[in-house]
């Protein structure tokens, strides 16, 4: 299996409450467990080249990012990758993560930010760049990069007080705060807060019913 999938919606009905995706939707799963779903040049990759084909498919609706990965939604940056990186590469790689993440930002349809784990650093910048963030309550988020004495690249330090107001932007971004799905909720970070299920995807289930309303009806 790749790192990532990306899914279209193929079912005729609309069933609120349901796992079927109709069509119209797109779910992007991040799959690569093994890395937390940290950013890599590999997933940067796959994660452009899919957004460059939605950006002119006529048919999609609504897009949704989710993990694969239980527990985890993306770790941010691949570090481990990153310290192995010449001094030369490290500015392109930090570009890169940031032009795909606006890429996200500008595409022409509602974006839903599933949250379901660990949003971290680049991953809740990918989130940010979403037009709609829901998240289990068990879930974590936070730009931590003052904590390793570097600020977000990708885009976090302006999309972070767009979300939720410049003074408290910075201090969470100062502090490196992480913050759970109540508490992100109780800030404006995100729209929906839930109780996590069995399944552990249970963001993903509240995205899929928002994508579902948003769909065009048939009168």
């Amino acid at each position: 299996r790749g790192e990532l999938q990306a899914s279209a919606g193929e079912a005729a009905e609309v069933c609120p409450g349901c796992h079927c995706v109709p069509e119209g939707i797109v779910v992007l799963g991040i799959n690569r467990a093994y890395g937390k779903n940290a950013l890599s040049k590999n997933l940067l990759k796959m994660l452009s080249k899919a957004v460059d084909a939605l950006k002119s498919d006529k048919k999609v609706r609504t897009i949704i990012i989710r993990s694969e990965v239980p527990g985890i939604f993306c770790a941010g940056a691949d570090l481990k990758e990153r310290a192995k990186m010449h001094s030369s590469e490290v500015g392109p790689f930090v570009s890169k993560i940031r032009s795909v993440i606006n890429d996200i930002a500008n595409l022409p349809v509602p974006t839903i930010a599933a949250i379901d784990g660990l949003a971290l650093g680049g991953g809740l910048e990918l989130a940010l760049a979403c037009d709609i963030r829901v998240a289990a309550s068990s879930a974590k988020m936070g730009l931590v990069e003052t904590k390793l004495a570097i600020i977000p690249g990708g885009g976090g330090t302006q999309r972070l007080p767009r979300a939720i107001g410049m003074s408290l932007a910075k201090e969470l971004i100062f502090s490196a705060r992480v913050l759970d799905g109540q508490e992100a909720k109780a800030v404006g970070l995100i729209s929906h807060v839930l109780e996590q299920n069995q399944e552990g995807d249970a963001a993903y289930r509240k995205a899929l019913d928002l994508a579902r309303e948003f769909l065009p009806q048939v009168l």
